[in-house]
């Protein structure tokens, strides 16, 4: 697959910016912002205490270092194509570090969820389908189908409007420039809708507009 002018691509970028201390923006800064919508996001789903959690593409744990402290002892999982990553947050964001085991921080490149316990019952990915090819979104959303407990999907995307060509950049509504083939990327809402579907998934857009101008999906399972 191509990540054609993501940054975190390039040899070495995962160690520069933790070695700068910079390991908050790899995931595009706005930390204490995002991560209070993030929290924001779960406590409105209906996720409680007492349900099973898994951050997919979670990075230095932006929304695990709040929400650990919500979810009762070692009902908090993540994914993320760097476990280095993870372990930085670990180690540096965790108010409690006893909450959370690092052997619940997996690293996943492929959406192959390898490890992730099947008791997981809500599952969240703030953020990250924008840095990734469209048929991304479709492989996790296919693989999330092995979780036999998941109630409830979470993702946000960007969305282009039918109206705007696939060749033509887009602003949007918080000035970022976003692209049909290229980081970072948008989608039709047609698309998101169809891709669902064809992995078994029935869809609800959320009216709310996050930073950035994110659109906020929440998937439930149809089959």
């Amino acid at each position: 697959m191509s990540h054609a002018h993501a940054p975190y691509t390039r040899p070495g970028f995962y160690d520069e910016m933790i070695g700068r201390g910079m390991h908050r923006d790899i995931v595009g800064g706005r930390w204490e912002e995002t991560g209070e919508r993030q929290m924001e996001i779960v406590e409105d789903a209906g996720i409680l205490p007492h349900h099973h959690l898994l951050d997919i593409g979670a990075g230095p744990l932006r929304l695990g270092c709040k929400v650990i402290n919500y979810l009762e002892p070692g009902h908090y999982w993540a994914t993320d194509a760097s476990r280095e990553l993870m372990l930085v947050g670990h180690e540096r964001e965790l108010s409690d570090r006893s909450r959370l085991d690092p052997a619940q921080l997996v690293e996943d490149k492929a959406f192959e969820f390898p490890q992730i316990p099947p008791r997981i019952t809500h599952a969240i990915a703030f953020g990250l389908f924008p840095h990734l090819p469209h048929e991304m979104l479709g492989l996790c959303l296919r693989n999330l189908q092995r979780l036999p407990n998941l109630e409830l999907f979470l993702f946000t995307v960007f969305l282009r409007p039918d109206e705007v060509a696939e060749d033509a950049h887009y602003r949007q509504r918080d000035g970022v420039v976003t692209h049909y083939t290229r980081a970072p990327y948008d989608m039709r809402a047609s698309s998101v809708h169809e891709m669902a579907r064809d992995a078994g998934w029935t869809l609800w857009e959320d009216p709310r507009k996050l930073p950035r101008g994110q659109v906020l999906f929440h998937a439930r399972r149809t089959v």
